[in-house]
């Protein structure tokens, strides 16, 4: 993947896989004078400032200064030095320099003008995506502690004096003596609330020192990480690891790499010790995480396996506080960190020396921005792996069609692994279809009609007798899902939001699961004013009070945004399953995937058709993806494991080629259609969609925008008609979409650009737009 456009934008030489030009960076020049910032703030524009002398050499590019503007400060980040301006009379001076090291990387400042070409945003919009709030509204706002030293003893007698005539002083130095000679003030004040002003008689005496030191907001500091070491590679993997560090002591820029391998083939062995690869040359490693809920694990094994350089290690997620982010990122802008670890926004680290960039999971849609800039971390994964000339590995038991086609085509290179380690086989998956199950009567109870088949009951106790632990997988949260009434038919909607409303018992409410308000169960139909109201459909909350009556003896617990609220929760949660506390789980997809517990042998996955009649072309990929990540729970230990599938419709494709594990038949199958049918990865798709309080104006201006990009529309774009979205109401506002598609993205973005310029959209309408979406709802 080529790199973006530099700072004094040369001619392009060619495109890149996106249609995007490639240009190569600027020739060093001599110290220049004038400085081209981008103003932040409401004032979001560029200008140029004179640096003056006493900065001279100090303001670079990517570094964040205050200049003046009109009469009063505000922050900037320069983009270029000049040895002119068109600007004609005086430039102002810029005022001060935030911080001595440039807050972006000339590579970072590349990307970013990518970024914003790509997406069709402003340079200043990416710039504050880049840059944590934590960081750019405080930014060396450390904690400082007093560090205290000490220099010698008191004599013998001295000390017995001390402890008789001042017994905290003298506690003091016994608290140092256990440190062996150095602590901090914040230790020493757990024992010695007073400590501050105690000491002072000891520093007056010499006998400690005391100096002020940068405390780290650590979010792992009271953890312990046990050392582990390399393991020996399979076949497959050596074959793998091979090419990747080939591709590592290049000096040429490479292919993207995609590994594909199955659950349980080592996938995270290769990571591990290509990393270590890249650290023996003095280079430096990202790795990116889609799930929160997969960070603490792989941290874990990264402290464990780099035990040796774990205070290298830097954590970049959104579950971090201000602080922890606010020091983490430093830690790396500072050059104190050799591997980062983190979620989407981690791609934006302000890593220097970068030898490879690793996205695990790269199919999931996590990686995808639902807010502008839209930005898809995958694909600015393998730009920026252009940018720094670094190695770009994806990894994935299901990858993206658009990976897996660009790496059969030849634009990645294509390395897989087919068997799991230590010759462990796949879990045996059984299908049961729901329809005969009903049919049959089971699950006689009205609380359990519908929830665990017969097989699923007997296959869960066959696994407690056993002492081994089972996985329940329901992606949707909540006890019954709709409540509906049986006179008129009619379901209890949000009044804000286009969809029904879901019970949640624990708290007696109907939930909102788009915009979260709360409501009263009504004890009448709200629209024929009947008394016959009926709760249908369950989520994992119901599935929980199931299992709890079915199996009350068994240890649950049930992993969703409802039950984990504390910080840290979700981590323990997991330790205490893989320590075996817990006999069975119950979750939505936040343990779906890369969790790795060997006594799991069995998987049970409540309702595999959530996902797969949503009207988007991407749902049966989703529901494939999805199920073989859930499968791949089962049976990584020593028992080989059973995945038990509950679905309506057992013939869907997506069902029956996650059966088989068979990636590549249903890749092809559905890539045939995706051809057909000009659908990505054939295609680039823009989605516009246009939101107001009034639906009329927001569908008229959505109608506008549609016959004005009608004009002068490039050949090969194909654009659908404006139409209400799947969800056509959400947080009170009506939403409309519309779909355009183009085999080449540059020229459709540059018309798109044209007539929004041209065109004025009634102040009370929001349009956006979203380059490659995810989704269509």
């Amino acid at each position: 993947m080529p790199p973006a456009s530099s700072n004094t934008t040369p001619a392009p030489t060619q495109s890149d896989l996106f249609g995007m030009p490639v240009v190569e960076p600027a020739a060093p020049q001599a110290p220049l004078h004038i400085a081209r910032v981008q103003l932040e703030g409401a004032a979001a524009m560029a200008l140029d400032y004179a640096i003056p002398e006493s900065l001279a050499g100090k303001v670079v590019v990517g570094s964040r200064v205050t200049v003046p503007l009109q009469n009063r400060r505000t922050e900037a980040v320069v983009l270029e030095l000049l040895d002119h301006s068109s600007h004609r009379g005086r430039l102002k001076e810029i005022a001060t320099l935030v911080t001595r090291r440039p807050m972006f990387t000339p590579g970072l400042l590349r990307l970013a003008r990518w970024i914003a070409d790509y997406y069709l945003v402003s340079v200043h919009t990416v710039l504050r995506t880049m840059l944590p709030q934590a960081v750019r509204d405080k930014p060396g706002s450390f904690v400082m502690d007093s560090h205290l030293k000490l220099l010698r003893e008191p004599p013998p007698d001295e000390f017995e004096k001390l402890h008789h005539k001042a017994p905290m002083q003298a506690r003091i130095l016994d608290i140092l003596r256990s440190y062996h000679g150095e602590a901090t003030l914040s230790q020493i004040r757990r024992d010695v609330p007073r400590a501050a002003t105690i000491l002072k008689p000891l520093l007056k005496a010499g006998w400690i020192t005391r100096s002020e030191v940068r405390v780290e907001r650590d979010p792992f500091h009271d953890e312990a990480f046990l050392p582990s070491q390399a393991l020996t590679l399979t076949a497959e993997q050596q074959a793998a690891y091979t090419r990747v560090s080939a591709a590592i002591d290049s000096t040429e820029t490479t292919r993207p790499l995609l590994l594909h391998g199955i659950t349980g083939s080592g996938k995270t062995e290769v990571y591990l010790q290509a990393i270590a690869r890249v650290l023996e040359r003095g280079k430096t490693a990202l790795v990116l995480v889609p799930e929160i809920a997969l960070t603490p694990q792989t941290i874990e094994r990264f402290k464990a396996r780099f035990s040796d350089r774990s205070e290298r290690i830097a954590v970049l997620h959104s579950h971090l506080s201000d602080g922890e982010r606010h020091d983490e990122w430093f830690k790396i802008h500072e050059d104190r960190a050799d591997i980062v670890i983190g979620a989407r926004s981690a791609i934006f680290a302000p890593l220097e020396r970068l030898g490879i960039i690793i996205v695990d999971e790269e199919h999931e849609p996590s990686f995808k921005q639902d807010e502008t800039p839209r930005y898809h971390a995958r694909d600015v994964a393998v730009v920026r792996g252009s940018i720094e000339k670094c190695v770009v590995l994806l990894g994935s038991a299901t990858p993206s069609l658009e990976s897996f086609e660009n790496a059969t085509s030849g634009k990645y290179e294509l390395l897989q692994l087919m068997h799991r380690t230590d010759g462990r086989t796949l879990p045996l998956i059984r299908i049961v279809d729901m329809r005969m199950e009903r049919r049959k009567g089971t699950g006689t109870s009205v609380a359990n009609a519908g929830i665990l088949s017969e097989k699923l009951r007997a296959a869960i106790t066959a696994r407690l007798e056993k002492k081994e632990q089972t996985i329940l997988f329901l992606n949707r949260r909540g006890f019954n899902t709709s409540l509906a009434c049986l006179a008129c038919g009619e379901t209890v909607q949000c009044q804000d939001c286009s969809i029904p409303m879901t019970l949640h018992k624990h708290e007696n409410r109907l939930v909102c699961h788009v915009c979260g308000s709360r409501r009263l169960p009504p004890t009448k139909c709200p629209f024929c004013h009947e008394p016959g109201l009926k709760f249908a459909g369950f989520g994992t909350e119901r599935v929980e009070t199931v299992v709890r009556e079915v199996f009350p003896h068994a240890r649950i617990a049930r992993v969703d945004t409802d039950t984990i609220q504390r910080k840290n929760q979700l981590r323990d949660l997991l330790r205490d399953f893989r320590a075996q506390k817990l006999d069975l789980i119950i979750g939505t997809q936040m343990i779906a995937k890369g969790l790795d517990f060997p006594n799991v042998t069995l998987v049970g996955v409540l309702n595999a058709d959530l996902a797969l009649n949503l009207p988007d072309f991407r749902a049966a990929e989703r529901t494939l993806q999805l199920l073989v990540q859930v499968a791949g729970r089962a049976g990584r230990g020593e028992v080989k494991g059973e995945v038990v599938v509950q679905t309506y419709a057992p013939h869907s494709p997506a069902v029956q080629f996650s059966r088989h594990n068979d990636f590549e038949g249903f890749a092809q199958q559905e890539l045939e259609q995706r051809r057909a049918f000009h659908y990505p990865p054939y295609t680039h798709v823009v989605l516009l969609a246009s939101r107001g309080k009034h639906q009329a104006m927001a569908e008229f201006a959505l109608q506008t925008l549609h016959r004005r990009l009608l004009e002068g529309l490039p050949e090969d774009v194909l654009m659908g008609e404006p139409a209400p979205c799947a969800m056509a109401k959400a947080h009170g506002q009506f939403r409309f979409q519309l779909l355009l598609r183009a085999a080449k993205i540059r020229p459709l973005c540059r018309h798109i650009q044209q007539v929004f310029q041209a065109t004025t959209l009634p102040a009370d309408v929001i349009v956006t737009w979203d380059v490659d979406p995810v989704s269509l709802l």
